[in-house]
């Protein structure tokens, strides 16, 4: 036990050192794990008895995630995905399993076995992927969504392969029946000798239990848990939700390793039948936390356990079969991808995010080992190659990144802009959640704005309810022009890229020092450089909706409708008056954490804040005869022409 806790202080104080240096130089964490593992693997040499424990504990990160994935996946989600689901995910698991049986066989393997190989092979890294996918904010994206389809059909593929690989073992080999040294390795030690149900059943009978075991958890989740969560909820503690979300995570583990499955795919099963259920977001929030830490204690093991011994042994074979595969890989993804539509980018993102081999692999080729589907020795090597292809998927998104900066691989032509052939007095850019209400009740008053932003599909959504509006770049001054900049007395900056949006007040401060600028702003710090960059009224995006949920707070702890209603004007003015003296304090140049004078009168403004507050509900003042510096406009913050050459903020 001591060794075990050592190793796992060692795993962890190497994760804090390694992950942050990887993360600051652009590696991703997950590279930071496998090289933390490394360091302290195979390099430094803290291996001990206990490592493998370690390593078994640390799936549960693989199998938490998994379980949350199902949980965001009710079965009609599945049934809209169906296809791509069987599409382009079933179409990459048989050809690519193909592709390598067929490889394995010119090297002299037998059938049986090259098929093995290939299922085991075909597999990528869920844990790996997602992760750096959701790090780099590429899960959204086409390439991210049809990445995270072929995942999914690759964990769901887990079971038939597993149900398989039994009816597949040689005769030539010990006895599938008989439990080895492989199969408590791969399914948590000695105990595992003990608490087998396969043992001494013939392969159809292992078949049969591990389709029983898959039905047991559908059913199980279908019709068990809802009652149980129900008679947990009436204790009312917090740590028994979190108890019982951990005891249905542990326990469906323990079956899947007792029949010899993945407990990750029965984890996922009892998610995906848990999605509709009113208990999900309770899950997730109890498994969250501690899938995070598990999770990065895989990718440490991962790399812990690189047998650099074979390695060395075998560099050339070893190297050689890792970049056969994940080449082989790629050229099936790349093929897929330009079948499919999946251009430019995310063609290029699809085929390098799944060209590695993955952690099921390591759970496939034991369970292969252990049922006499394959011998040891090869085992071994299959394992190598899967940490190694695992080792160079960060490097694979580094160089995507770096590569879709510089070029457009098959990248579609830009749509041509609008010809705009209108002028307005009220130029709105960007028609996002916020411009479209502006906009709603421009036109509601009788006014006719003139609508631009760069995003064709909104701007045919918005046309398909009746608004006009114009496909262009605001940024751009011939745009600007087109639309009537020299005469309009109102320009609304309602861009959600903070940078495009400066940039623009900017551009259209120089052209016309007279016009009155509306700009949205991201935060405070956004609200600074727009007030520099010249905007006249400045509206952030989250105050006045947070504001009314803070007056319905104070309503419902029991102030009345008025004191709520003087607090949160009180706030109001006192907040947009701050606003405007902290904006003259405010440097481009250095953080605000790190500018002295900043942080004092904030702090101070806090202060005044609190007295204003309590001054006006305790006292029953109006918000404006409390003694703090108010401002009379009603925007925020609001540069004023002073003559034009100074403004300053409201």
């Amino acid at each position: 036990m001591e060794t075990f806790l050592f190793e796992a202080t060692v795993f962890l104080l190497a994760a804090v050192i390694a992950v942050p240096v990887a993360t600051r130089l652009g590696l991703g964490s997950v590279l930071g794990y496998l090289l933390a593992g490394i360091v302290i693997g195979p390099v430094v040499g803290f291996l001990g008895p206990e490592t493998e424990d370690l390593r078994h504990f640390a799936e549960f990160g693989v199998v938490m995630m998994l379980f949350l994935i199902g949980l965001e996946l009710e079965p009609r989600a599945l049934w809209n995905m169906r296809h791509r689901l069987v599409g382009l995910g079933g179409l990459q698991i048989g050809l690519t399993t193909l592709a390598i049986m067929a490889g394995c066989m010119a090297l002299g393997l037998d059938w049986s076995v090259s098929l093995a190989v290939g299922l085991t092979l075909a597999l990528s890294s869920t844990a790996i992927v997602l992760q750096t996918l959701d790090e780099k904010g590429l899960m959204q994206t086409t390439g991210g969504r049809s990445v995270f389809s072929v995942l999914l059909t690759q964990d769901i593929a887990v079971i038939p392969i597993l149900i398989l690989m039994p009816l597949l073992a040689l005769s030539s080999l010990p006895p599938a029946h008989v439990p080895t040294a492989a199969d408590a390795d791969a399914h948590g030690g000695e105990e595992y000798m003990a608490m087998s149900l396969l043992d001494g059943l013939p392969a159809w009978g292992v078949t049969l239990v591990t389709l029983g075991a898959v039905v047991a958890i559908v059913l199980l989740g279908r019709y068990g848990i809802g009652p149980a969560f129900r008679f947990i909820d009436r204790a009312r503690l917090r740590e028994m939700y979190t108890a019982f979300a951990l005891l249905i995570v542990v326990g469906i583990a323990t079956l899947m390793n007792m029949v010899g499955l993945s407990p990750a795919l029965g984890t996922f099963l009892a998610g995906v039948v848990l999605a509709s259920s009113e208990f999900r977001h309770e899950l997730e929030s109890d498994i969250e936390p501690f899938k995070g830490l598990l999770l990065g204690l895989f990718f440490i093991t991962v790399g812990a356990g690189i047998d650099f011994g074979l390695l060395f042994d075998q560099p050339m074979a070893m190297v050689g079969l890792t970049v056969a595969l994940m080449a082989i890989k790629a050229g099936i993804l790349f093929g897929l991808a330009r079948l499919f539509g999946l251009e430019g980018r995310n063609g290029v993102l699809f085929t390098l995010g799944l060209a590695q081999a993955g952690e099921f692999g390591f759970v496939l080729s034991s369970f292969a080992v252990g049922q006499s589907v394959m011998p040891a020795p090869l085992g071994a090597q299959i394992n190598l190659v899967i940490a190694l292809s695992m080792l160079l998927t960060p490097l694979a998104f580094i160089a995507y990144e770096r590569v879709s900066a510089r070029m457009r691989f098959g990248a579609a032509p830009a749509p041509e802009e609008d010809a705009i052939d209108e002028e307005g007095e009220i130029i709105i850019a960007g028609i996002g959640r916020f411009g479209q209400i502006v906009n709603r009740l421009a036109r509601a008053s009788g006014f006719r704005p003139v609508v631009l932003d760069s995003d064709l599909e909104t701007v045919q959504l918005m046309r398909r309810f009746g608004f006009k509006g114009f496909f262009g770049d605001p940024t751009r001054p011939d745009i600007l022009a087109a639309a009537g900049l020299g005469r309009a007395k109102v320009l609304v900056v309602a861009l959600d890229n903070r940078r495009a949006a400066t940039r623009l007040v900017g551009l259209a401060r120089q052209q016309r020092p007279d016009l009155h600028i509306i700009a949205r702003a991201y935060d405070r710090v956004h609200v600074y450089e727009l007030y520099n960059a010249g905007a006249d009224q400045i509206v952030r995006e989250m105050f006045d909706s947070s504001l009314r949920a803070g007056r319905y707070v104070l309503e419902a702890m029991g102030l009345t409708d008025f004191e709520a209603h003087q607090a949160e004007t009180a706030f109001y003015h006192h907040d947009r008056e701050g606003l405007r003296e902290l904006a003259d304090l405010w440097s481009p140049d250095r953080p605000v954490a790190d500018n002295p004078a900043y942080m004092e009168r904030a702090r101070a403004l806090n202060t005044e804040l609190e007295t204003a507050i309590v001054a006006t509900i305790g006292q029953g003042m109006d918000p404006e005869d409390v003694p703090v510096p108010v401002a009379e406009e009603e925007a925020e913050p609001t540069p004023q022409p002073e003559p034009k050459s100074r403004r300053v903020a409201s």
